[in-house]
C-alpha cells in the first residue's frame, strides 16, 4: 500500500525532499520523544541527519524481511513501532543478527526511527488508530495524559494517553464485535479470542494496542462493556473474569437471574493491534511535510511480522 498526496508523482518530482533532520522532527512533533516510558528506545536508531529522504517505508517490527523490503523498494527511511535494540547493547558486529541489521541499514543507506510508546499515547497514535479501525467513536483515553489540540482536520481534541474508550454507533453483541475485529485487522495464526457471554449486548468498548493485561484496573474503572487488546495472559485474564462473575451475581441477589459479567475480552495479536497506526502515521508524515513545502513517498509494509506462523485446534 502506498499512500501519497494527490497528483503525488508530480508533487515528489518537483518539490525538494526534505533531510532526514526534517522527517524526523516532524515524527517528533507527533510522537514527541518525552512521552515514551523511562524503560523505552526511541528516536533515530540509524542514519545520517542531512541526507535526502524521497521515501519513507513504515512497519511494526525492524525484522530482516522488513528491511529486505525496504532495501528492494529504495526506501531512505524505515519507521518502525517496535525498537530494534530495547535493551542496552554493547556491540553491533555484524556476526549478531541485530547487528548484522544494522550493518546492512547503513550499507544501503536505509536510516531507521522508532516511535514505540510515544506513538501508543499521542493523538493520532496506535490507540486511536485501533479504535477507529472497529469504528468507535466518541473517544476518550482509557489512562488520560497531557490535554492538547487536535492534529488532524475536524478531530477533536481528545488528549494524549494510553489507549481509548469509545462506543460503538450501534450496539452489537459480543460475537458480531469479534467478527468486527477479526474483519478490520489484519490476518493472524491466531484471530480473534473472546471471553464472555457471546449473546450478551456490548457499546461502550476500552481498546489498548499491544500488550494490555497490565490495564485491567483502568478498564475496570471505565465501566466498559467490552476489551480489545493483545497477549492477555491466562492468570490477569481469568482472575478479571472470575471476577466479573462473581460481582455480578452477588449484586443480583439470591435467586435472581445475574446480567452479563463486563468486560469482555477481546484479544487478538500483538502485531495485528497496532499495524493500523501505520497507515494513519504516514499520511499525517506526508501532510506535515507538505506543510512545510517538501514531500516524500510513503508505503506501508503488509508483511506479516507476528511471529506465529499456525494454530492448530
Amino acid at each position: 500500500m502506498t499512500i501519497t498526496p494527490a497528483s503525488s508523482a508530480a508533487a515528489i518530482a518537483s518539490a525538494a525532499a526534505p533531510t532526514l533532520a526534517d522527517v524526523v522532527a516532524a515524527l517528533e512533533r507527533r510522537y514527541p520523544p518525552g512521552t515514551a516510558m523511562d524503560w523505552d528506545a526511541v528516536g533515530l536508531v540509524a542514519g545520517d541527519p542531512g541526507q535526502p529522504v524521497r521515501r519513507v517505508l513504515f512497519a511494526v517490527d525492524p525484522t530482516a524481511d522488513v528491511v529486505d523490503e525496504a532495501v528492494r523498494w529504495g526506501a531512505d527511511l524505515l519507521v518502525t513501532h517496535h525498537p530494534l535494540l530495547l535493551r542496552a547493547v554493547h556491540s553491533v558486529a555484524a556476526t549478531t543478527f541485530k547487528g548484522a541489521l544494522v550493518h546492512r541499514l547503513i550499507r544501503e543507506g536505509v536510516a531507521l526511527h522508532v516511535a514505540h510508546t510515544n506513538a501508543d499515547a499521542a493523538v493520532g497514535g496506535v490507540a486511536e488508530a485501533l479504535a477507529a479501525a472497529v469504528g468507535l467513536v466518541d473517544l476518550v483515553p482509557l489512562v488520560p495524559g497531557e490535554p492538547t489540540t487536535p492534529t488532524a482536520a475536524g478531530s477533536e481534541p481528545v488528549g494524549t494517553g494510553i489507549g481509548r474508550v469509545g462506543r460503538l454507533p450501534v450496539p452489537m453483541t459480543l460475537r458480531e464485535f469479534g467478527e468486527l475485529v477479526s474483519a478490520a485487522l489484519p490476518r493472524t495464526a491466531q484471530g480473534v479470542r473472546l471471553a464472555g457471554d457471546l449473546d450478551a449486548t456490548i457499546e461502550r468498548v476500552a481498546v489498548v494496542g499491544g500488550s494490555g493485561d497490565s490495564l485491567f484496573d483502568d478498564v475496570r474503572a471505565a465501566g466498559v462493556d467490552a476489551y480489545l487488546t493483545a497477549d492477555l495472559r491466562h492468570h490477569p485474564a481469568s482472575e478479571l473474569r472470575e471476577r466479573a462473575q462473581f460481582e455480578v451475581a452477588r449484586g443480583a441477589g439470591a435467586g435472581a437471574e445475574p446480567g452479563p459479567a463486563y468486560p469482555f475480552l477481546v484479544d487478538v495479536a500483538h502485531f495485528a493491534s497496532e499495524w493500523p497506526w501505520l497507515e494513519r502515521a504516514a499520511a499525517d508524515l506526508v501532510g506535515d511535510l507538505a506543510d512545510c513545502g517538501t514531500t516524500v513517498d510513503t508505503r506501508v509494509s503488509t508483511l506479516r511480522t507476528d511471529p506465529w506462523t499456525a494454530r492448530l485446534a
